[in-house]
């Protein structure tokens, strides 16, 4: 149970670090201003592919989360670690789009599991399934 409860807090970790690169890639294209809100106030109803897709990311996340957390504690200095977070992010970026997920999505559902405990246990159950 640890195990998910850091998983899902990880997940919760990048979903506020992909929201920052979210955020960012917004501010360069203002067409794109607006667009995650509206999604993650409006999509509550996720198939069980997104949930899966949502989960396998989530993973994968909390191996990369932890890779970066034991380098950063041993950085010498703000721009090493600056230089690390970046690096951190973009990984868990490829991550989230390699899981056939955009950033809004895994952000939507990341939004959504933290509002909804029922979610929030679905997603768990697709975590341990994997595990066993």
């Amino acid at each position: 149970m640890q195990r998910i409860t850091a998983l899902v807090s990880a997940a919760m970790l990048t979903t506020g670090m992909v929201a920052a690169q979210s955020a960012m890639a917004q501010q360069e294209d203002p067409a794109a201003s607006g667009t995650t809100q509206t999604q993650g106030a409006s999509s509550q109803d996720f198939s069980d592919e997104q949930l899966q897709q949502f989960a396998d990311a989530s993973e994968e996340i909390s191996q990369v989360s932890q890779k970066y957390t034991q380098q950063l504690q041993n950085a010498d200095g703000e721009d090493e670690q600056k230089e690390l977070r970046e690096k951190a992010n973009e990984e868990m970026v490829s991550v989230v789009e390699d899981s056939g997920m955009s950033v809004e999505e895994f952000n939507s559902v990341g939004q959504a599991i933290q509002q909804d405990p029922e979610l929030m246990q679905r997603v768990q159950g697709m975590v341990q399934g994997q595990q066993e």
